[in-house]
């Protein structure tokens, strides 16, 4: 038997489930399946401990077993971003022995444990459909009929539960109503029964059912391509019976069409990437990184100030979706040695390339950045942004599924803040999404500007629109321990901005 725990920030274990037990198996393949909500901006990992289960247990509830009597086989752990990355989805994983959990074993090897995840969406297409009626009766005295339509599906019990309207339309017996849209998740299935009303609208709130047809989405499919209509009928009271009149009024469906809405973890699955990149600020007002109140203050203790926890918070989450772990990073604002100031420089000190290797690349690139330039200014945002705006043009030329990441870290309000608009809304086209972290005690307003969230879609000099909102900023504060940091909260919003710009461009997953 498998137990599935999930970590929290605090090293803490939750249960999140129990597999069935296997009988007589070395090779056991479980089919017990267990849902955990995924959450692109959180760390989430995952711990899997493998029992073998006493026979004298095997007719137990497994939820009801005591894992201290049950003897400790192996113990794997993994991110779940690992298991959804892949494009199979499937991570196979060494399971390890800890001495706390079972008797000592001599042999350490304890196998593997092949982990496989799937989303879970009973449907992802969306049905657009255009209605309309011919020879509705008069339901009003002086006027004709104000229909409007009212869509509902039957539920196991028998009641009918409303799930799309139509708008009124005035004085008409054979409305053409605006295209209503139903996710099939909502009816159920495309054979699901569906009861379209047809009322007749009252200001007083009591409107007049006019008639109504019962149809499946998978009959008004077969509506639409014979082209004919479907007679309403209203039912009647006879005696102490209800029959259905069939009425000369008729439904006729215009248009049909089925639409897959794909998701973020779709595009993973056919090969999309997100890749990383960092601007550090280096200008004077950060304070001489050698004093304990600069921003830029190496800590002895190994303490991370806030542009190291920035990155790491940022970075933890973004590495397991950039298969080369590979990051470009940039300082500006600064003056390297014997050289005038720089609004982009390479953080490693090369002149050639600006790539660093993972977390500790980026970190150790900034703790050598220290030494190595004198800080200057003023806060220029325009040439780092143009840098990271040509790197996504150039993977977009060249065929890349890549979405580029832009973590500009700064202490202060922006001085080119016409420039920065223009590189930005130059950038909305791209496959690019920007975050912007403010650290220390500045005033940040002038920043809001820039990201649309908070006011007006950004504007060029030459009047412009941006086609998106790519911008995310956040002043940095300290979190408890066990929080989410202000800057993965940022996160949260990355694959909307991810689909929003695929689904503008029409780029399809590989599936």
């Amino acid at each position: 038997m498998v137990v599935i725990y999930t970590k929290g920030r605090d090293g803490g274990l939750s249960e999140l489930g129990r597999t069935e037990v296997v009988l007589n198996s070395l090779n056991p393949k479980w089919i017990t399946k267990q849902n955990i909500t995924y959450h692109f901006e959180v760390v989430q990992t995952l711990v899997f401990r493998v029992y073998d289960i006493d026979t004298q247990f095997h007719n137990s509830e497994v939820k009801m077993l005591k894992l201290e009597e049950q003897q400790f086989l192996g113990e794997a752990t993994c991110v779940l971003s690992e298991i959804i990355s892949k494009s199979d989805r499937l991570l196979t994983l060494n399971l390890e022995y800890r001495e706390e959990l079972g008797r000592p074993n001599p042999h350490r090897d304890c196998g593997k444990l092949i982990v496989h995840a799937e989303e879970s969406f009973s449907s992802k297409t969306a049905i657009e459909m255009s209605l309309r009626c011919s020879d509705l009766e008069y339901k009003d005295l002086f006027s004709k009929s104000d229909p409007f339509l009212v869509i509902s599906k039957v539920a196991e019990s028998g009641i009918t539960i409303p799930i799309c309207k139509t708008e009124v339309i005035k004085n008409d017996l054979k409305p053409l109503w605006k295209p209503v849209y139903l996710n099939i998740q909502q009816v159920g299935s495309k054979d699901s029964p569906l009861i379209m009303e047809c009322f007749n609208f009252n200001n007083n709130g009591k409107h007049d059912l006019i008639g109504k047809v019962q149809k499946s989405l998978a009959d008004l499919e077969k509506l639409h391509d014979s082209r004919q209509g479907e007679h309403l009928f209203l039912p009647t009271a006879v005696g102490h019976d209800f029959h259905n009149k069939v009425l000369k009024s008729q439904l006729f469906v215009d248009k049909f069409t089925e639409t897959v809405q794909h998701t973020f973890l779709d595009y993973l699955a056919g090969g999309c990437e997100l890749n990383f990149m960092v601007a550090v600020d280096f200008t004077a007002s950060n304070g001489n990184p050698r004093l304990p109140d600069s921003l830029h203050y190496i800590d002895p203790t190994g303490r991370p100030n806030a542009y190291q926890r920035a990155i790491i918070d940022v970075v933890e989450v973004l590495q397991f979706y950039d298969s080369d772990k590979r990051f470009p990073a940039w300082g500006f604002g600064a003056r390297p040695i014997d050289g005038p100031v720089s609004h982009c420089f390479n953080l490693n000190g090369s002149s050639h390339h600006c790539e660093v290797e993972g977390i500790q690349g980026i970190m150790m690139a900034y703790a050598s950045a220290l030494q190595n330039v004198s800080l200057a200014g003023p806060t220029l945002f325009g040439p780092v942004i143009t840098n990271a705006a040509f790197n996504a043009s150039q993977s977009l030329a060249n065929g890349g599924r890549k979405y580029f990441v832009l973590l500009i870290i700064t202490d202060g309000v922006v001085t080119d803040l016409q420039e920065t608009k223009d590189a930005l809304v130059k950038a909305s086209d791209l496959p690019l999404s920007i975050l912007i972290v403010g650290v220390g005690g500045a005033d940040f307003k002038e920043m809001e500007i820039l990201d649309a969230d908070k006011g007006e879609r950004l504007e060029s000099s030459t009047g412009r629109v941006a086609s998106r909102d790519i911008v995310q900023f956040v002043p940095f504060r300290d979190v408890q321990s066990g929080e989410i940091s202000v800057v993965q909260a940022l996160l949260a919003e990355l694959p909307a901005q991810f689909l929003t710009y695929m689904r503008s461009r029409d780029v399809k997953p590989i599936l």
